[in-house]
């Protein structure tokens, strides 16, 4: 098995609603998000998949939240945009682009600080 991964960020705002504490308040981070990619075979030319490929669909992904507030955004309606939630929407946005049977999105993690993160994957 054969595994890629890459790595961006954005910046963003939100408030995580009925948690008590003060993320509550609004605030924002610069989140760092991994996007691991896994497959059995490697193309003619020795890849997984091209890394400017899946960079092109995650910063697409990406552009729609960076300098927003995501509570706004339809993705979150109805859910805190917490950094599980993030990574949920950012894994399940880039499997749809990444259509391809000889590779999958295996996991998204998502960093709100150095030493706090969430992922989200698959059985």
């Amino acid at each position: 098995m054969y595994e890629v991964k890459v790595v961006s960020n954005f910046s963003g705002a939100h408030q995580l609603k009925e948690i008590g504490g003060k993320c509550e308040e609004l605030h924002g981070h610069n989140w760092k998000v991994e996007v691991f990619i896994n497959g059995k075979d490697l193309d003619s030319q020795g890849m997984l998949i091209d890394f400017q490929i899946v960079k092109r669909y995650l910063n697409g992904i990406l552009s729609e939240l960076d300098h927003k507030y995501l509570n706004d955004l339809p993705q979150f309606k109805g859910t805190n945009p917490s950094s599980e939630n993030i990574a949920n929407y950012i894994f399940n946005a880039l499997k749809q682009k990444i259509a391809d049977s000889k590779v999958m999105v295996t996991k998204v993690s998502v960093w709100e600080s150095d030493n706090t993160c969430a992922s989200y994957y698959e059985d």
